[in-house]
């Protein structure tokens, strides 16, 4: 089938999940680590491993690259960069773009480069017939230790009529080949609302229920309300508060939602995710999971089965490429040698790259209000600083909280352009341990964004400057000849 973007994902396919491809034949010695799963997680594990000079067999059951590279942060990106680059963005190019972008990266998660690496690939579904063994069909597989990074994938509520409402998820968005006029979103996260400003840009009508008051109900409420005017100004219609009691039809749709009906040509559901632990057998492995089929795992990523590690979105609540990168490096390091990392202490940002972005990291007001800490706030307008007056779009703030009495950070917020790049600064301190006041030691260039820093360690200060130190500092300065 010819489509806008049909060579990129033959090139695409062919590299990440090539046909007839042939599994190699699995050694007489067992190997040193068996990863399941090839998203982030487990390539960075095996290739990792590989490279310190283990033996690594690594098997995918669908595609290499996982959810990110295939149908999650590589397509979004490339279709929110395509519309706010074009003014009057088109639905086949944006799409031909995007399926240009995902083919030109797949080089890097192909079989081909992981067998150079030396690894041993294969190609099919993988389940543990005991302890320490598992198997891909009627072939065993041997290794010392095992790692578990089969991912996640999107959960589809019991909504009356969504199944059989053909609804889309990221994992068929992308497939698309003609555009909906009309585009209902189930969900007000992070996805949904990506995914809302590309259609929007696009052309299309789109609505977004979400049950929470604000979109991004996990971010601040200011963050929420300048998102929802952005939307707003790109024409989506936001219908907050308001869950989706049921959705009939086939093309259009009509969803029902807090007394209202809206007639849609198609429904994307973005209402999180569920991990991709079904089919691996764990209870033969004495491997435990939750209500949610989350594997459990203590500090160190290890499992209820001491020779089984479990890493990335079957793993975790995070579930963000980044963090399932940082914890590939800690199963690689607890798997083959002495096992001393540890997960707990990772300090995990996160960003939403709609406009404005939308990034934070560690916790915000209202859990530190919830869990009953007490906060300091500092914040800054972006339109504050020099750059930003001389930007026609120099909105946005940045917010950090730190513990009272103290400037140890406890969270951020930053709202704006390069919101993901500015968060990394306030990371870059959290995770080695620096206060705010050690971003005044800094100098950063002249004008940007990146000066909220200095204007917050500035703020931080200022607020230490008690009566007291005041009057000691002008009795000092009376004494000046």
């Amino acid at each position: 089938m010819s489509y806008p973007g049909s060579e990129f994902d033959e090139s695409w396919q062919s590299l990440l999940a090539p046909q007839g491809y042939e599994n190699p034949i699995p050694p007489t010695t067992p190997y040193h680590l068996a990863v399941i799963g090839a998203g982030p997680a487990g390539l960075i594990t095996a290739i990792v491993a590989a490279g310190l000079g283990a033996r690594v067999a690594l098997i995918e059951r669908h595609m290499m690259g996982g959810d990110c590279l295939n149908v999650g942060c590589v397509p979004s990106k490339a279709l929110l960069e395509f519309t706010a680059a074009n003014p009057k963005p088109d639905f086949d190019a944006a799409f031909a773009w995007l399926r240009e972008v995902r083919a030109g990266i797949a080089p890097h998660d192909s079989i081909e480069r992981y067998r150079q690496a030396g690894v041993d690939v294969y190609i099919g579904s993988a389940k543990f017939d005991s302890r320490d063994q598992i198997s891909i069909g009627d072939q065993p597989i041997n290794a010392r230790r095992y790692v578990i990074a089969t991912g996640a994938q999107a959960s589809v509520p019991p909504i009356p009529g969504l199944q059989q409402a053909n609804a889309l998820t990221n994992e068929t968005v992308f497939n698309l080949t003609a555009q909906p006029e009309r585009l209902a979103i189930l969900g007000g996260g992070a996805i949904g609302c990506e995914l809302a400003q590309v259609f929007a840009r696009l052309g299309s009508e789109v609505h977004i229920f979400e049950m929470a008051q604000q979109l991004l109900p996990l971010e601040s409420p200011e963050a929420g309300a300048a998102l929802a005017e952005s939307m707003r100004e790109l024409g989506v219609a936001l219908h907050l508060g308001a869950g989706v009691e049921s959705v009939s039809g086939e093309g259009p749709n009509l969803v029902s939602a807090g007394g209202e009906q809206i007639e849609v040509d198609r429904v994307l559901v973005a209402l999180g995710r569920k991990p991709n632990t079904d089919g691996l057998s764990l209870k033969l492995a004495g491997i435990n999971t939750d209500k949610r089929g989350l594997i459990q795992v203590d500090s160190k990523l290890r499992t209820t089965n001491s020779h089984v590690f479990a890493a990335g979105d079957c793993a975790s609540q995070l579930q963000f490429t980044h963090h399932a990168d940082a914890q590939a490096r800690i199963v690689v390091q607890n798997a083959l040698f002495l096992p001393t990392a540890k997960a707990d202490k990772l300090v995990i940002p996160r960003c939403t790259y709609t406009h404005p972005e939308v990034a934070s990291i560690g916790r915000g007001a209202k859990e530190l209000s919830e869990q009953g800490v007490a906060f300091e706030r500092f914040s800054v307008q972006f339109d504050e600083l020099d750059r930003g007056k001389a930007d026609p779009d120099g909105s946005g703030f940045a917010e950090v909280l730190t513990k009272k009495g103290s400037d140890k950070i406890l969270g951020a917020t930053i709202l704006g352009r390069d919101a993901g790049e500015q968060i990394a600064s306030i990371g870059l301190l959290m995770s080695n341990g620096l206060g705010l006041k050690a971003a005044g030691k800094s100098v950063v260039t002249y004008p940007t964004r990146a000066e909220y820093l200095k204007r917050l360690a500035d703020a931080y200060t200022r607020s230490r400057f008690t009566p007291m130190a005041a009057k000691t500092l002008k009795a000092w300065l009376d004494r000046l000849v």
